[in-house]
């Protein structure tokens, strides 16, 4: 049974049941006069109510578990409707207390899981820019929203988004082409943007700024990685210009980390720039947009000579082509978001619930993502990893005791196959292995003729060369590949050249003592 069907059959089997059960109480109960209710019996019925309140949430929460199929979610559900009955029970015997509005408890539940469940026939018409045309109580991906201030969110994200664009035949396009050809990438993008959501959405959310904007915009900018970067200099999640970055508080930090690799900090930025372009646009999204990848100064001025409308003709020519082609994939993979139900689409279920991941050896994230295997996401953990933790290279040597950002699945996985095992030792090998010991001289050896003899000397093995106990940096290398290739303790190695973590950071050229080496 699909987890949807599992929810629905679990709200057919309980939610009637307790709303017949409220219908029949109610016509015997006694509802005294307001005039007749003490200041006790008002302050009975208002600890009822939040009784009730607080079963209905955890009927929804479990609902979501449900969904997830997660173990003892059936009997919470059962355990809050219980709650429910006892509450109108309890009313019954209780002046003051007038169990109409418990009903009504009931008869709301009941509307959620059959508008959730209404979903338009394929091949029936539906209105484009219906704000709800999918039972906007759920999250893209059909999961339940637990908490009503989310759900209400959500909705209104989606009533806004549809005043705040139009849907016309560029944006149609955008759609089918995330659909065909760039359907892999738009799954991507949304099951790395569940994993930063808690990151980056609390800043848009705060400015007043759709989230589905920030999932358009994160999609068509990065595919939601973090260290994605553009020929143009432009790098992060939302895709910053260096300039641009610095004005917004965004660019290299005092340990020289780029924070627009940061998503926090990028969504922070993104949400004061779009905040800056909505507030001199007139709140005109698609000029916004426009702005955000062609150039500010060119959407001012456009709109300044009069040009308040992207789609004129006139306004629409005086931006290159990659600006007219960005501005309806936004919206398209924004849209796409909102309602994915209606095209077809099923997001990716991921567990992003976070959780800290405390090395008990050092690795590097390159060695965590092959032990770590694919269980439960197919294109396995490397992603999640870095986009949780900016700060470190994927080559690089993270030392023992570091505690990185990681999620409940990932932490359980690394105690299970990274700690000990064949597979921590492969992973352990296959990332130490340096290429240029592949390169092996072959066939006989010539002898070499003694100094003042005509006689050939035997070859004898030579001693082997000292250890270096010096290197010089090369363009590209990282201390992490230093520290493997010669058999040094990254802190060791760290501590003597005065390099300060968690960067580590060298230059070329640069000269480092190879303390605490074997090789």
């Amino acid at each position: 049974m699909s987890r949807a069907a599992t929810c629905s059959a679990f709200r057919a089997r309980c939610l009637p049941v307790c709303l017949l059960l409220a219908v029949a109480i109610v016509p015997f109960l006694a509802v005294p006069e307001a005039s007749a209710q003490s200041r006790r019996d008002r302050a009975s019925a208002d600890a009822l109510q939040a009784r009730m309140d607080q079963a209905e949430l955890r009927y929804r929460e479990a609902m979501v578990r449900v969904r997830n199929e997660e173990p003892g979610a059936a009997a919470e559900g059962d355990a809050a409707l219980e709650d429910m009955e006892d509450v109108m029970v309890e009313c019954g015997r209780q002046r003051g207390c007038d169990p109409v509005a418990y009903v009504t408890t009931f008869k709301r539940l009941l509307k959620a899981g059959a508008d959730s469940a209404n979903v338009p026939a394929e091949g029936e018409e539906a209105d484009p820019f219906d704000p709800d045309p999918d039972g906007m109580g759920t999250l893209p991906g059909g999961a339940s929203v637990p908490a009503g201030a989310q759900a209400a969110a959500l909705l209104t994200d989606g009533q806004r988004f549809a005043t705040m664009v139009q849907f016309n035949p560029a944006v149609q396009e955008g759609i089918r082409r995330w659909l065909t050809d760039m359907r892999v990438q738009l799954l991507t993008s949304y099951e790395n943007y569940q994993y930063m959501r808690p990151q980056m959405w609390p800043n848009f959310e705060k400015a007043g700024l759709p989230e589905a904007l920030l999932f358009g915009i994160l999609a068509k900018e990065s595919n939601g990685r973090v260290h994605s970067t553009s020929r143009a200099g432009a790098a992060g999640p939302m895709q910053f210009m260096y300039a641009t970055g610095r004005r917004f508080g965004i660019g290299p930090d005092a340990t020289g980390f780029d924070t627009r690799y940061d998503p926090y900090a990028a969504s922070q930025a993104s949400a004061s720039y779009l905040t800056e372009r909505m507030r001199e646009l007139d709140n005109n999204i698609e000029l916004a947009l426009a702005g955000y990848n062609g150039g500010e100064g060119r959407a001012r001025r456009v709109f300044n000579e009069g040009g308040t409308n992207f789609w004129d003709e006139s306004v629409y020519s005086q931006f290159p082509p990659e600006t007219r082609d960005y501005v309806p994939m936004v919206i398209a993979a924004a849209w796409l978001f909102l309602h994915p139900r209606r095209y077809g689409l099923e997001f990716p279920d991921v567990d992003t619930r976070p959780a800290v991941l405390a090395l008990q050896k050092p690795a590097t994230i390159y060695e965590l993502t092959i032990c770590l295997g694919s269980s439960g996401s197919p294109p396995g953990y490397m992603r999640v990893l870095r986009n949780l933790n900016p700060r470190y290279r994927a080559d690089e040597m993270i030392p023992a005791g570091t505690q990185l950002n990681a999620t409940t699945r990932v932490v359980n996985l690394y105690n299970r196959w990274c700690t000990r095992g064949s597979r921590a030792q492969l992973a352990h090998e296959l990332v130490r292995s340096d290429p240029a010991n592949a390169v092996v001289r072959l066939g006989a050896l010539e002898p070499m003729p003694m100094a003042g003899a005509g006689t050939l000397a035997p070859v004898t093995d030579a001693p082997a060369a000292p250890a270096a106990r010096r290197h010089r940096v090369n363009r590209g290398e990282t201390l992490g590949r230093i520290a493997q290739r010669y058999g040094c303790d990254l802190g060791a190695l760290a501590r003597a050249n005065e390099l300060r973590a968690p960067s580590y950071a060298i230059r070329p050229g640069q000269e480092l003592t190879l303390a605490g080496c074997s090789g």
